[in-house]
């Protein structure tokens, strides 16, 4: 072989092997990067969204794990197929309309699905039980119709769901009795009817059973009382017309909260005294009989409401000496007897807390004991023969006063500067007059386990900070407000440390802000057995933190990952060129002398299918003038640079030193060759450049 050819042909082998490394740094920016399955999924999942504002517009470039696709988070290292996976989609709160795609199903490795609080309707799709991997399904919030599909119940890793708020109808799976390792039914509010399957006692993990405001008919299944980890038995408002509340239900020893309010019960009030920790009894709004079981309930009962029954009989005696009762509401029966002024004598009160007792319309006919109960309590009596008593007139009236928490306004005054606007004084800090930038966090207590929050406030603050690994200081709850449910909603802010550094306000680091949303999306802080349920409505950034989620969310392949596939490519392509270019060295010293300057136009240019001419202004351009930032690789033969086309296209461009040089016939003889070059493991020759002194490919 002479050694002109020999010289082409190292130059050909070297710009495969370029070519071979390279497109691991192409792939990096394109399909090569993230399972090329799951690229075509989610742009099928967006067509069949409705994106009024626009959150998923750069859904259509790039490479979904690099480029930054908004709520779509990746694992940080590629699997066995040599790819990355989707493992979350957090399209939380986006005013998303549209349906939900049967596509979802191809995201095979996702762990989190979250389209919660947008306004998507259409049916939950069936694949959705092709995620094998799946632990979180969130969509609750949305305008979801149709049946549950029977394939939910084969996902053996889901740890929760949360369809509440929606409009699903038909029966529960009795399919969902195989979800060995959920603990999360959140499937309140909806039009879910027939009978709670007993299969359902099988479910080992199951914490929570929140059913409520469905149309839900039968009988309760006794064999629930069977479910050893039942905390939360949530079943308000449904029918289950003449059936009776089991015995069994008694046997609950986990429980902490049974509320079985308007469901046209009938019958007696089971023996609850042996569940050791019940802290919330509601059976209100029923037609249950016969008197309350006089045992004592947990000393942790918070909230006892039997109101709107047809009950009889006395009030019990061990009623009195609950330390933590707030509410005890049994209007509307039919009681007799005494009243006992030892349900508030034997009770010592903070300023915060409240105590309720409602006897209204009974048969109630005299309080026993002391008349003056403190003002933290409120009795009411009216409707019972004992209001004929003058003495108690201030009992027997009208009252109007809210049950619900009232929160004392503080009036602190802070003699500082004003903050910058998005910045404000932390109120608890232990440091005085620092601007600092809060978190924004809407969150709602979906079933606590108590009636008033002010007695509890600061044990909240406690749990949620402690939860989170903040400092107690670095929260704010800025206001509360109970809701339908009863439910609880909360407005948090959370600042940073204080930092000693004058130039800057404080503000968290975007690592920080990236952990504390994972820790309220992912479900990471703990449940609490006084708050129970949390959800999470919105995570609010406000200006100084636009940039750590560049499209309001965050990529999982974190910028050390992506460096070490671009390095890792960059190593072996520099090692490789630098072998080949020993030979093309040797070759060209016997053959070529320096190249000229080359004409400006190619005077033997070819016309090539599937092959571009681009000029030396679009390479420039393509590459921002060969600025070293854009620089990928080098070798004997010159540099590689990542370049973006103008159509959006990411290539990589091998551009040739002045003295590799070729002569012109060799260099489309090249591109000739290349042009009809296809191999999976090669990406394909785009085009070339030969003008103004370039060899561009």
């Amino acid at each position: 072989m002479s050694s002109s050819k020999a010289s082409a042909c190292t130059a050909i082998l070297l710009l495969l092997l370029c070519l071979y490394c390279s497109s691991i740094l192409v792939g990096a920016q394109d399909d090569f990067i993230t399972n090329p399955v799951e690229v075509t999924a989610l742009r099928n999942i967006k067509k069949s969204l409705v994106d009024i504002n626009k959150n998923l517009s750069n859904w259509n470039r790039g490479d979904p794990c690099a480029s930054n696709w908004t709520g779509v988070l990746c694992f940080n290292t590629t699997q066995d197929d040599g790819y990355l996976h989707v493992r979350e989609l957090q399209l939380l709160n986006m005013n998303l309309t549209g349906t939900l795609s049967p596509e979802l199903g191809r995201l095979s490795y996702l762990q989190i699905l979250d389209f919660m609080w947008n306004n998507i309707s259409g049916s939950i799709p069936k694949e959705i039980g092709n995620i094998k991997s799946l632990e979180l399904l969130l969509l609750n919030g949305n305008q979801l119709t149709g049946s549950l599909p029977e394939e939910l119940g084969f996902l053996p890793k889901l740890d929760r769901i949360q369809i509440d708020q929606n409009h699903i109808s038909g029966p529960l799976p009795k399919s969902f009795a195989n979800l060995n390792k959920t603990k999360h039914f959140h499937m309140n509010n909806n039009s879910i009817s027939g009978q709670i399957p007993p299969e359902l006692s099988r479910l080992p993990m199951l914490v929570h059973l929140l059913l409520d405001n469905n149309n839900l008919t039968g009988y309760l299944p006794p064999e629930l009382s069977e479910l050893p980890n039942l905390l939360i038995l949530q079943l308000d408002n449904n029918n289950f017309a003449g059936k009776t509340i089991p015995d069994s239900y008694g046997n609950m020893s986990k429980l902490l909260k049974l509320s079985l309010r308007n469901c046209s019960l009938q019958g007696p009030i089971p023996d609850l005294s042996r569940i050791p920790n019940l802290g919330y009894l509601d059976l209100s709004s029923n037609q249950l009989s016969g008197p309350i079981p006089p045992n004592r309930l947990s000393l942790n009962i918070t909230t006892i409401n039997l109101s709107n029954n047809s009950l009889t009989g006395t009030i019990p005696a061990n009623f009195s000496g609950l330390p933590l009762l707030q509410r005890l509401l049994v209007a509307n029966n039919s009681l007799n007897g005494s009243i006992s002024s030892t349900l508030w004598q034997r009770r010592t009160f903070n300023a915060t807390e409240r105590l309720i007792l409602d006897f209204q319309n009974n048969e109630l006919s005299n309080i026993t004991g002391s008349l003056n109960p403190p003002s933290n309590v409120t009795v009411r009596l009216g409707g019972n023969p004992l209001c004929r008593n003058t003495n108690l007139v201030q009992f027997c009236g009208s009252q109007n006063e809210s049950d619900n928490d009232i929160p004392t306004p503080t009036n602190t005054t802070i003699n500082c500067p004003k903050c910058p606007t998005d910045y404000e004084y932390p109120p608890s800090s232990p440091v005085p007059c620092f601007c600092a930038a809060p978190l924004l966090v809407e969150y709602r207590l979906k079933s606590p386990g108590i009636s008033y929050f002010l007695p509890y406030k600061d044990m909240f603050e406690e749990y949620i900070t402690s939860g989170l690994k903040l400092h107690l200081y670095q929260l704010d709850l800025a206001s509360f407000q109970w809701q339908k449910g009863p439910r609880l909603k909360m407005d948090l802010k959370f600042f940073p440390v204080y930092l000693n550094n004058t130039d800057n306000p404080n503000v968290f680091n975007a690592s920080e802000v990236r952990r504390i949303r994972s820790m309220f999306t992912g479900w990471n802080i703990p449940d609490s057995d006084i708050f129970g349920p949390y959800e999470l409505l919105h995570f609010t950034l406000l200006d100084p933190y636009k940039d750590v989620f560049p499209t309001s969310s965050n990529s999982g392949l974190s910028k050390g990952a992506l460096a070490g596939i671009i390095l890792g490519a960059i190593a072996v392509a520099v090692t490789l060129s630098a072998i080949v270019s020993l030979f093309i060295v040797r070759a060209r010293l016997k053959d070529y002398h320096a190249i000229s300057k080359r004409r400006r136009s190619s005077t033997s240019s070819i016309k090539i299918d599937g092959v571009r001419s681009f000029t030396y202004g679009e390479m420039a351009l393509a590459t921002n003038n060969f600025d070293s930032s854009a620089q990928v690789g080098q070798g004997g033969y010159g540099k590689v640079y990542k370049g973006i086309l103008a159509d959006g296209m990411v290539v990589a461009i091998k551009r040739a030193q002045e003295g590799s040089l070729q002569g012109e016939k060799e260099f489309l003889t090249e591109i000739q060759f290349l042009s009809r070059l296809h191999h999976r493991n090669l990406v394909s020759l785009v085009g070339y450049c030969d003008e103004e002194c370039e060899q561009d490919l």
